[in-house]
């Protein structure tokens, strides 16, 4: 039984869009990714919400403060990131430390995200649930491995 879910944050949750830089929460747009604060807000009822990112350059409060921007925030119950893991993620030892620190077994906890060798793989590794955000619909990776295209399919 899933009690934690983490969530990827750029094209999993809230839009990465390619030509802006800087951290996104000071970008002049940001947007949710379809389906998740309907997602968010059904998950969170029942389970614990945590971000796992890959962004480097944003603290814990910048990330949370571009969740607030799209009415994220609220189903949240914290953020993973280099700045307070001091690991990059994509290796399984970030995800180690995440396990380590809600004290939660890893079979309890899903990873959704959309890229392979960042989100899925590292979570195989460690024995947490994978599961493909695929919304483009690309060639399927394997049975073995849960895939949903819309984020609804999160609980649907």
């Amino acid at each position: 039984m899933i009690k934690v879910y983490l969530f990827d944050w750029g094209d999993t949750l809230m839009v990465d869009f390619p030509n802006v830089t800087g951290k996104m929460c000071d970008w002049q747009t940001v947007q949710a990714v379809s389906g998740a604060k309907e997602t968010l807000a059904t998950l969170s009822k029942s389970c614990s919400v945590y971000i796992a990112t890959g962004a480097a350059d944003s603290s814990v409060l910048e990330i949370k403060l571009a969740f607030e921007r799209v009415g994220l925030s609220d189903f949240i119950s914290g953020y993973f990131c280099k700045a307070n893991l001091g690991l990059t993620k994509g290796s399984p030892d970030f995800l180690k430390k995440i396990i380590s620190t809600l004290n939660v077994p890893a079979a309890n906890i899903a990873m959704v995200g959309d890229n392979i060798e960042k989100d899925i793989k590292p979570a195989l590794a460690v024995g947490i649930n994978p599961i493909w955000f695929n919304p483009n619909q690309r060639e399927r990776l394997s049975d073995k491995i849960r895939e949903i295209h819309k984020l609804t399919d999160l609980y649907r």
